[in-house]
């Protein structure tokens, strides 16, 4: 399972660096060594949650058009809910 998980971190962090996301925020949790990263496109935005020297437990979460939470389970549903809402800007 840990390499499906790193794979996924890979897979979504060569996605975002391929399309143009900035990084909007980063916020560090010391006791628990844990970053929230806040990424944005446009209207498009999504969290990262990563423990600090473990990727392959990292995090995502998203909000589809209708602004409803999607917990990303593969690259797939990042780009679902990204494309969707790119596709609601005139």
């Amino acid at each position: 399972m840990s390499n499906i998980r790193a794979s996924l971190y890979s897979k979504v962090h060569q996605w975002i660096d391929g399309i143009g996301f900035r990084l909007n925020s980063s916020t560090v949790d010391r006791k628990s060594n844990i970053t929230t990263n806040h990424y944005f496109y446009e209207t498009f935005n999504f969290f990262e949650k990563e423990k600090k020297g473990e990727p392959e437990k990292s995090k995502f979460l998203c909000f589809d058009t209708y602004g409803e939470k999607i917990k990303v389970k593969s690259l797939l549903d990042l780009q679902t809910a990204f494309f969707e809402n790119i596709s609601q800007l005139k």
